[in-house]
């Protein structure tokens, strides 16, 4: 397949480092660490499956957010959509979403 590259928008990391804070914040895990480790698995998660994780086309109304998209169940209760932009073998990670957002309703 050749040599696969995976950038994240800044938003994208942004986001995610501040959703380890949140976490932690509203006691969803009880150290910082733990919500890192949560966030690191989410972008674990994404750098190694994007290729091969069956991906799928985003609807048009919300492609503004990423023009494929594939999810990772972290958890029974929450699931994260990973929007994204492919050129060959190089990704851009677009947006990232969880079951919670008012987008998903269109997926």
């Amino acid at each position: 397949m050749g040599q696969v590259t995976v950038r994240h928008r800044p938003e994208v990391i942004n986001y995610l480092n501040q959703l380890a804070y949140t976490l932690f914040e509203k006691d969803y895990f009880h150290s910082l660490e733990s919500a890192v480790t949560y966030k690191n698995k989410i972008i674990e998660f994404i750098d190694d499956s994007i290729v091969t994780f069956p991906s799928k086309e985003t609807p048009a109304n919300i492609q503004y957010l990423g023009s494929n998209y594939i999810f990772y169940k972290s958890n029974q209760r929450t699931t994260w959509y990973i929007f994204f932009e492919q050129k060959g073998n190089d990704f851009l990670i677009t947006n990232i979403l969880n079951n919670n957002s008012e987008e998903i309703k269109w997926l």
